[in-house]
């Protein structure tokens, strides 16, 4: 089986594959209210988030359906939101607002560029009237974690504007200040840092931010988080649900739970990627930002010289690696490693003997 080392699916335990094996269930019995009530409870718990001021909300598909029902569901008719944009993720958040003619401004950077604050501040200063401010936490183009500290004091500076964060691949690995940020939704998946399987993702919401959305006629059907919310409250769920990924989240967040939370897992992910850079460096293969610009859980390096990445792609995959290709103009340049799942020390020091063997051969 290959060590996946791409920034999801991910590689998984043999407890959260195994539950993939429990019994089948209707969504409309007790049973499978139960175990979605457990996973809204424990998705809160990830951040120790009082139930009284969060509600978690839990969708079929994939973290982009998170993202969709975030932007969707929580900026209301007259609102408008200013998207910060420096890598794929930023520019979907923008796509997403432009298919649905969501009124929006963009504050676009470069790839992997660093939030350029005084130019945020200008942007705030001039439109004052911002509803909502949209941004990826940790932006999987590049691997960069972008500073939100500094986005929410300016956004609290002027008119108190709350943030819509994309968090899919930082939630339960990364700090996120709920409160402190004035957050009002965040979307993530299960199938990242939560290490379960591709199916379920999921947005947390402030209860204040949705329920002033509650007389707001929806934009979509499927992804109504009003709808959502109002039915999961009431021990049910709009629509099927994805019954055996629930169990896997279920599984995988219980895991998390026992190996102490999201710290230990941010601790877990830099031990392998220090393994990581560390040979990287005496390989001379250069990451592309430093390691206090990076995310825990992705970062992306300069190709080895003389080597494509299709060749590394194929000589990894033959001795049991896959890695992950840059991202429009930086596919020739880049290559990306992810250290989530099921993944052990012993494997990463493989996986560097494995790279000393391409690069100098």
């Amino acid at each position: 089986m290959a060590i996946l080392l791409n920034p999801g699916p991910v590689v998984l335990s043999e407890r959260v594959r195994q539950a993939l094996l429990k019994p089948d269930l209707c969504h409309r019995e007790q049973e499978f209210i139960d175990l979605q009530n457990k996973i809204r409870t424990d998705l809160l718990n990830v951040y120790q988030l009082s139930p009284d001021q969060w509600a978690s909300i839990v969708l079929t598909g994939s973290g982009t359906s998170a993202m969709e029902a975030m932007m969707t569901g929580l900026i209301p008719a007259h609102g408008k939101v200013l998207v910060i944009e420096n890598g794929v993720y930023g520019e979907r958040l923008t796509k997403i607002a432009q298919i649905y003619d969501i009124d929006h401004v963009v504050l676009h950077h470069e790839w992997g560029e660093e939030f350029d604050l005084t130019r945020l501040e200008g942007e705030l200063q001039y439109h004052k009237e911002l509803s909502h401010v949209a941004l990826v936490h940790h932006e999987t183009t590049t691997g960069r974690l972008n500073n939100i500290n500094n986005v929410a004091e300016l956004c609290n500076k002027y008119g108190n504007v709350p943030l819509l964060i994309d968090a899919v691949s930082s939630f339960g690995a990364e700090e996120i200040k709920f409160d402190e940020w004035n957050v009002a939704g965040c979307a993530a998946t299960a199938n990242k840092c939560l290490h379960g399987v591709p199916g379920t993702s999921f947005t947390i919401v402030n209860r204040n931010a949705i329920e002033q959305m509650s007389a707001t006629a929806a934009r979509t059907l499927y992804l109504d988080l009003v709808n959502y919310l109002k039915a999961q409250e009431s021990g049910g769920t709009p629509f099927t649900q994805s019954i055996q990924t629930f169990y896997a989240l279920s599984e995988a967040l219980d895991e998390l739970d026992d190996m102490d939370g999201w710290q230990q897992r941010q601790k877990q992910y830099w031990t392998l990627m220090d393994i990581v850079r560390k040979g990287f460096e005496e390989l001379n293969i250069k990451p592309r930002l430093t390691r206090e610009e990076s995310s825990c859980v992705l970062n992306s390096f300069h190709l080895p010289d003389g080597i494509s990445y299709q060749e590394l792609h194929d000589k990894l995959k033959a001795a049991g690696y896959i890695i992950y290709a840059g991202q429009g103009g930086l596919i020739k340049s880049l290559f990306r490693i992810s250290c989530m799942g099921d993944i052990k020390q012993g494997d990463m020091e493989r996986f560097i003997d494995e790279m000393k063997k391409i690069v100098k051969s």
